[in-house]
């Protein structure tokens, strides 16, 4: 009887010393709050959160906007005397993304990962001066313009990354985006509108005019009346992401 009472109050201290070792090891941390700083330098101000499901599995939900101002690398798709055409056009922006991580690292949150992506963007104009120049019988006239508009695209792609914690208590986040890009389709519109009634010679050349800017990697038509100018943004949207975001785990 005595032999058994000792083997079952070994078995408890046993038991209380696992329990004790098991509730020693700390919970993972499953939420991330982080920022793209990279961004910063073209004004994109943005703000992420990530939270983990399990060990590798995880998703990210990300905001960014571009306060108004001036379209970034212009002067990079139209040439100066296109971009001369354009006065004072500044841009905004607003951008939301959804991205689930499959981690291949040690998980939670670190080492490698495959990112699957849906992002939903719009561009906003404020309202801007467009010139073209009409030619009647060997004379050119500049004819102003007054423009606004906006264009939305949704796009799913794919990125690699790898994150790391740099810190021993793991709550200091490097995110490394190496490369994403994401395609899609596009819808907007831009109108300009004249104080000047516009001929049908008049509206002919203004609708080669703006044809003839050939802005790569958008579609889009233009049609002309006497008041002025719609052009018709409908074709593909293309993405690229790529930077490095610091964050707090927790």
């Amino acid at each position: 009887m005595k032999k058994h009472l000792t083997l079952v109050f070994c078995a408890l201290l046993l038991t209380e010393a696992g329990a004790q070792e098991v509730s020693t090891v700390p919970a993972e941390k499953l939420n991330i709050i982080k920022t793209n700083v990279t961004a910063y330098a073209f004004r994109n101000i943005n703000l992420t959160y990530e939270r983990s499901f399990n060990r590798w599995l995880s998703v990210n939900v990300g905001f960014g906007t571009m306060p108004e101002g001036k379209v970034p690398f212009m002067n990079s798709f139209l040439s100066d005397e296109d971009e001369k055409r354009f006065q004072n056009l500044e841009v905004k922006m607003f951008n939301f993304t959804i991205e689930p991580r499959v981690y291949i690292g040690q998980g939670y949150g670190k080492g490698f990962y495959f990112a699957p992506y849906y992002r939903y963007s719009k561009v906003t104009s404020n309202t801007f001066d467009f010139y073209y120049d009409y030619n009647f019988s060997g004379t050119t006239y500049q004819i102003p313009l007054q423009g606004h508009g906006d264009t939305r695209g949704n796009s799913g792609g794919l990125m690699v990354g790898a994150q790391f914690f740099l810190t021993r208590s793991q709550n200091l986040v490097l995110d490394f985006w190496i490369a994403g890009a994401h395609y899609g389709s596009g819808k907007g519109e831009f109108r300009m509108t004249s104080d000047v009634v516009l001929t049908p010679d008049m509206q002919a050349q203004l609708k080669q005019e703006i044809e003839n800017l050939d802005i790569p990697v958008v579609d889009y038509t233009v049609e002309t009346n006497a008041n002025g100018a719609v052009v018709k943004v409908d074709g593909p949207w293309l993405g690229f992401r790529s930077g490095l975001s610091i964050g707090y785990r927790f």
